[in-house]
């Protein structure tokens, strides 16, 4: 869960914007959702059932930023539900409020605090291929239709980020922590069961992002950036931790009113 929803995180895409108040920006990004091994996807039943979860290789959202009084920057984002592989968004929303602490000559440093809320729900545990399969070794769990799993994206953090600007470049470095608080509701039927079950995972994360903007004029700009999470994860109750970090490059189309 806690790798799934990284590629989510609300980073900054640099430093905070100099919005005067009532200004804004809107702003469409990408990310890369790297693709799991199938040992990575062996998660379910104390880690011996492969799990459907390479469903998308992207995570999309549209970012609106308003400016606000004593150089506040306040923020507002919402991922689409799209339908991809039989999963989409429920109700995902982010937001934001930020403002630069610090400007001297090029550098600038900057700090927000975000959260972010809602779902994604598709056929994890029982892909629709898999229904009423009748060979054990394609359907070795009984899946006799679609599962109608749901998984919250729920998350709440703040980052620091250092800037520094060279002509129509911007480059950053940012960091940050954020608390997630997941759980999967598992709605499937197999073997002529209805499986319930319901999984909760609960996790303070770091992330390091690095990335550069370019200004094609005042109004339009196009960042990117790489950031990466270090996790442990343990896919079994008496397995032991590993590390299987995370590594995404993102990208952000931005047009601003001023």
């Amino acid at each position: 869960m806690n790798y799934l929803v990284a590629p989510t995180f609300s980073t900054a895409f640099g430093e905070v914007p100099a919005l005067a108040p009532w200004r804004w920006s809107l702003a469409t990004e990408l990310g890369h959702i790297p693709r799991l091994s199938d040992a990575q996807r062996r998660v379910g039943f104390d880690g011996t059932k492969l799990e459907d979860l390479n469903k998308s290789p992207v995570f999309g959202r549209l970012r609106f930023a308003l400016g606000l009084p004593y150089g506040a920057v306040a923020e507002l984002a919402y991922t689409p539900p799209l339908e991809i592989n039989r999963t989409r968004s429920q109700d995902l929303f982010a937001l934001a409020l930020g403002r630069r602490l610090l400007e001297r000559d090029r550098w600038t440093l900057s700090a927000r605090i975000f959260a972010q809320n809602g779902s994604v729900k598709g056929d994890i545990t029982c892909p629709a291929a898999l229904a009423n399969v009748t060979d054990a070794a394609q359907n070795p769990y009984g899946c006799q239709a679609a599962s109608r799993d749901r998984m919250t994206l729920n998350y709440y953090g703040g980052d620091v980020t250092a800037g520094w600007t060279a002509a129509a470049w911007h480059w950053h470095l940012g960091a940050g922590a954020v608390r997630t608080e997941l759980d999967v509701q598992v709605d499937a039927i197999t073997n002529g069961v209805r499986d319930r079950s319901r999984l909760f995972a609960r996790d303070v994360l770091p992330y390091v992002a690095l990335g550069a903007r370019y200004d094609f004029d005042q109004r339009w700009s196009l960042a990117t950036e790489l950031m990466h999470v270090p996790l442990q994860v343990r896919r079994s109750p008496n397995g032991t931790r590993e590390s299987d970090p995370l590594t995404s490059l993102r990208l952000q189309l931005r047009y601003r009113s001023d």
